[in-house]
C-alpha cells in the first residue's frame, strides 16, 4: 500500500509528480482523511499540537510547513513523538523582501488612501500626500534572510539609509557590505526610523514584541511594515497609536488572529495598507516551497535525514518504522 501524503491546501503541480508515483497525495485534504498518514502539509491556520497528531496515529513520520514559520507547530510534542518536523526557510525570502517592500511604498505613497478615494470613500486630498523614501531611515528588525534582502534593496535600490537589530546575528561582517548600521538596541533604531520593517519569528520572547511602548519610541510620522508574524504587534496598541495620529502608517500582511476579523479597525482606515498573509505567494516562491516540501517528504520516505529539519533532536524519529 502507498503511503498517504495529506496537504491542507495545493502544492505546485509540476512538483509533486516525484512524490506522485510512490504515495497516495491529497490535496486541499478533508480533515476525515487525516488518520493514517505518514506525511502531512500545513499551512498557518492548523494548530498542530499533540492532540492534532495523536489523532492522525502512529504512522505520521514527518509534518512539513511550507515556508519558514514553524510557530504554529508543537515542537516539543512532535519530539517527544518522534515526528519530524520540516519547512523550507529559502524558498519564500525573494517574494517575501520584494512584499515588505511593496507595503513600504504603498504606505509612503498612500495608496490605501487612494483606492478608497476611488471606490467612494470620504478621503480628503491631503490624506493622499505621501512622501518619498530616497534618503528616509529605515529600521529593519531581524536580519535573517527575508530581512538582509530588504536591507539590500533598500539600501542599494532605493537610497534609504538602513539600520538593522538582531540580538541573534553571529556574523556581523555580513552588515558593512550591505550598507547597514547595526544597531546595539531595539529603541534606539525605532527612535531613528521613519519606516520601521519586521522580521522576526514568532516566539516567546517576540510575542507582543512590539507594544505601546515601542511603538510610542517610534518617531511621529513613521510607518511600521510587519511580513512576519501578526502576534509579534500588540494589534490594539498599534490601532491606538494610527488612530491617534502618533504613527503615519502601517503595511500589514499578518494579523492576530488570522485571518483578521470583519470588524478589525486596520482594515477600514485609510492609512492602512494590508494583504491577507500573501508576502511568499508568488509563482516562483510556490514553486520553490513546493519542490522544498516534496523533496523532503522523498527523503523521510526513503528514510534519509531531510535537508530542513528543525527538531533534529528527533531523528530518526518514526522512520523506517511501520
Amino acid at each position: 500500500m502507498k503511503p498517504r501524503v495529506w496537504m491542507e491546501r495545493n502544492l505546485a503541480p509540476e512538483a509533486l509528480a516525484p512524490l506522485e508515483t510512490i504515495a497516495e497525495v491529497i490535496q486541499n485534504g478533508d480533515m476525515a482523511d487525516l488518520p493514517g498518514s505518514e506525511a502531512i502539509v500545513i499551512g498557518s491556520l492548523i494548530n498542530a499540537d499533540g492532540d492534532f497528531m495523536d489523532n492522525i496515529g502512529p504512522s505520521l513520520k514527518v509534518i512539513a510547513r511550507p515556508g519558514i514559520g514553524i510557530d504554529n507547530v508543537d515542537l516539543q510534542a512532535a519530539t517527544a513523538r518522534g515526528i519530524l518536523v520540516v519547512h523550507t526557510p529559502d524558498a519564500p525570502t525573494e517574494a517575501t523582501a520584494e512584499h515588505a517592500i511593496a507595503l513600504l511604498l504603498a504606505t509612503a505613497k498612500r495608496v490605501g488612501a487612494g483606492l478608497m478615494m476611488l471606490r467612494g470613500v470620504d478621503i480628503t486630498r491631503d490624506q493622499l500626500l505621501g512622501v518619498e523614501v530616497r534618503g528616509k531611515t529605515l529600521g529593519v528588525i531581524g536580519f535573517g534572510r527575508i530581512g538582509s534582502r530588504v536591507v539590500q534593496i533598500c539600501a542599494q535600490g532605493l537610497g534609504m539609509r538602513v539600520l538593522a537589530f538582531d540580538p541573534y546575528l553571529r556574523d556581523r561582517s555580513r552588515a558593512a557590505g550591505l550598507g547597514v548600521e547595526l544597531m546595539d538596541t531595539m529603541n534606539s533604531l525605532l527612535a531613528e526610523a521613519d519606516f520601521v520593517s519586521l522580521h522576526t519569528a514568532l516566539t516567546p520572547e517576540t510575542r507582543h514584541m512590539i507594544g505601546e511602548a515601542e511603538l510610542r519610541q517610534m518617531k511621529p510620522g513613521a510607518c511600521l511594515i510587519n511580513v512576519s508574524r501578526g502576534p509579534v504587534v500588540d494589534e490594539a496598541a498599534l490601532i491606538r497609536l494610527l488612530q491617534e495620529g502618533h504613527l503615519a502608517g502601517a503595511g500589514l500582511d499578518v494579523f492576530d488572529p488570522e485571518p483578521p476579523l470583519s470588524d478589525n479597525p486596520l482594515l477600514s482606515m485609510p492609512n492602512v495598507v494590508a494583504t491577507p498573509h500573501t508576502a511568499a505567494f508568488t509563482v516562483e516562491g510556490l514553486q520553490a516551497m513546493s519542490r522544498g516540501i516534496v523533496e523532503q517528504i522523498l527523503q523521510v520516505l526513503r528514510g534519509e535525514q531531510p535537508t530542513f529539519l528543525v527538531n533534529s533532536e528527533a531523528w530518526p524519529g518514526r522512520v523506517g518504522k511501520d
